[in-house]
């Protein structure tokens, strides 16, 4: 039973009477008439990053991938709180030192005020944070229209490359160590995008399981499809050099999960405007697919337009 399966079957029927839990088939909670959004993540240690050989990296990893749940609504992150579970090895006076330093940073960069949380001892280390923001309106899952086309922002796949290197499953050299560690802690969410994104998008995601998990969780309860072209996802020129000189596949790289990029449908009209937009904040936003009329025939294409199959499509949590 995996995690969509759990919700389902179980705890959905409890918020039947809880408009803003849009029916938990989000990443949020938007009580509309109060103006309120609500994101809820934890990140346990080992599961969701390696290990706490660097909590100043890490406590940014947590930080940045939670508040990029109301970024990718259209919806600046204002307050978040921290539950953390751990012990006196965690949480040495060197290492909150360093948290405190990196939240510190984190809160400047994003303009984001620590307002509360919890503390308990445990064995295991993990974090929680609840992202808090005011909009009165978001942009939900579920909202693709036929013939949307569909746009990711950034690079695809540097994060992944990061946890191969940490796991020890890669070796490069050391420019290109740092550049993929970097992405894997500190993912380049898509903040100034925010305000702009209600203009053009008709449905998004943040891409945490995987590009392709996060795509079918977006039309999950439409009668659509999706076709991607494999040349067309954005990666960057570090990856691409790596995947000529180490003979890799780009297929295998692309749709791992903890990109935190936002994937976006948007009418074939708004083509122009998001070109726009792109080049006036200098972010990527690369179209890479279309969504279609015909359920179940979602596909990812190769340059020769065949159907490419892949084994792992990203992250899920198996509760079986």
């Amino acid at each position: 039973m995996n995690e969509f399966e759990l919700i389902q079957n179980y705890f959905q029927k409890l918020s039947r009477n809880t408009p803003g839990s849009l029916n938990l088939n989000d990443d949020v909670f938007f009580d509309k008439n109060k103006k309120l959004v609500v994101s809820v993540d934890t990140y346990i240690e080992g599961s969701h990053f390696i290990n706490f050989k660097k909590p100043d990296l890490v406590i940014k990893k947590v930080i940045r991938s939670s508040i990029s749940d109301l970024i990718s609504k259209g919806v600046f992150p204002k307050y978040y709180f921290i539950s953390v579970s751990g012990n006196n090895k965690n949480f040495t006076k060197s290492n909150l030192l360093k948290i405190i330093k990196s939240l510190s940073q984190e809160q400047k960069k994003y303009k984001i005020y620590l307002s509360g949380g919890d503390t308990v001892f445990s064995k295991k280390l993990s974090f929680t944070i609840t992202s808090i923001g005011f909009s009165s309106s978001i942009i939900a899952r579920n909202k693709t229209k036929l013939n949307d086309d569909i746009y990711v922002t950034g690079n695809i796949g540097d994060s992944y490359l990061g946890l191969l290197i940490l796991k020890n499953k890669i070796k490069l050299q050391k420019r290109l160590n740092e550049y993929f560690i970097k992405q894997y802690y500190k993912p380049d969410i898509q903040h100034s995008l925010v305000k702009h994104l209600k203009k053009f998008a008709n449905s998004s995601i943040d891409l945490s399981d995987g590009l392709l998990s996060d795509l079918e969780k977006l039309i999950n309860k439409l009668n659509v499809s999706y076709k991607v072209i494999l040349n067309d996802i954005p990666i960057s020129k570090n990856l691409s050099l790596l995947i000529k000189n180490k003979n890799l596949l780009k297929k295998n790289l692309i749709s791992n999960g903890d990109d935190y990029q936002i994937l976006f449908t948007a009418p074939m009209r708004k083509k122009l405007l998001i070109k726009k937009i792109s080049k006036s904040l200098k972010i990527r936003i690369t179209k890479i697919g279309k969504i279609l009329n015909n359920p179940h025939r979602s596909t990812l294409l190769d340059e020769k337009n065949k159907k490419i199959i892949l084994k792992n499509k990203g992250y899920f949590h198996d509760f079986s």
